[in-house]
């Protein structure tokens, strides 16, 4: 069997729901899935997938994204996939070093293909300028106080131009640039420099590291934080980011995922 056509058929039975397929790059394009992370969690129960195989939606019914959230994409307009990624040897305690590298190759995309500079906002969304570009979700797998495996949910905005959530501030590369982009060449391009950065761990960390804090969002100067625990807002610059994903403010505050957040003012 052809292997385009068994990776389709395995997908669509873990909760795809619609017809053509096409496999290139370790890429498998179908119509419609629920959620593209819980389908490839489902494919890889029965077979193994390689690293940088990648299954992308053109609609996806409950794309999920971080703090629980759902992720809007007007179907076929954006990219929805999630990669399999196996970086060998990364400890389970230094896993945010594959979100740093998930980050900095999506920011690498949008800035190439657009022109327009694009930053990571802790921890790993991506922003041009007060504006969401991209959003990630990454799950990891681990065996033997290692990653075995991490999946890596990505939605880009690509070509839509109307947006009906209450997310902030949502912006697409179509409405950067005034161009209509190709979805799937997009999404080739998006799998392959995850897979080839991701693939540079644990032995590329520092690089990575470096890239990362070079392209944090809001590295410079002071904002506005929301303390979750307490409802506090403050106000606080970067110190640094952690090999671990710890959060260390000017202030001398640490934080974790989930325990803090960026006030992110509203556009008029």
């Amino acid at each position: 069997m052809h292997e385009s056509y068994r990776h389709a058929k395995s997908a669509q039975s873990a909760g795809l729901t619609a017809g053509d397929s096409t496999h290139q790059a370790l890429l498998t394009i179908v119509d419609e899935a629920g959620s593209t992370n819980s389908v490839m969690t489902e494919t890889d129960r029965r077979e193994v997938l390689p690293h940088g195989y990648a299954i992308m939606a053109r609609r996806q019914t409950a794309g999920r994204g971080q703090r629980g959230n759902s992720w809007e994409s007007e179907a076929g307009q954006n990219v929805t996939l999630s990669v399999m990624l196996r970086p060998e040897g990364v400890e389970a305690r230094e896993q945010f070093m594959v979100s740093e590298a998930v980050a900095i190759a999506t920011a690498g995309v949008v800035a190439e293909l657009t022109g327009v500079q694009a930053e990571v906002k802790w921890p790993n969304d991506i922003y041009v300028g007060q504006q969401k570009i991209a959003g990630i979700l990454i799950e990891c797998g681990l065996e033997g106080g290692r990653i075995s495996r991490a999946i890596a949910g990505i939605g880009l905005n690509v070509n839509q131009s109307v947006w009906r959530s209450d997310a902030p501030n949502p912006v697409s590369m179509r409405q950067l640039t005034g161009e209509e982009y190709d979805t799937a060449a997009t999404a080739r391009l998006l799998v392959e420099r995850v897979a080839r950065l991701t693939a540079m761990l644990p032995a590329g960390a520092d690089e990575i590291e470096r890239s990362y804090a070079a392209r944090l969002w809001r590295r410079e100067g002071r904002h506005l934080w929301e303390d979750a625990a307490s409802g506090e807002v403050f106000r606080a610059g970067i110190a640094r980011v952690e090999r671990t994903g710890r959060l260390i403010l000017d202030n001398g505050r640490e934080y974790w995922f989930k325990e803090v957040k960026q006030v992110i003012p509203e556009l008029p």
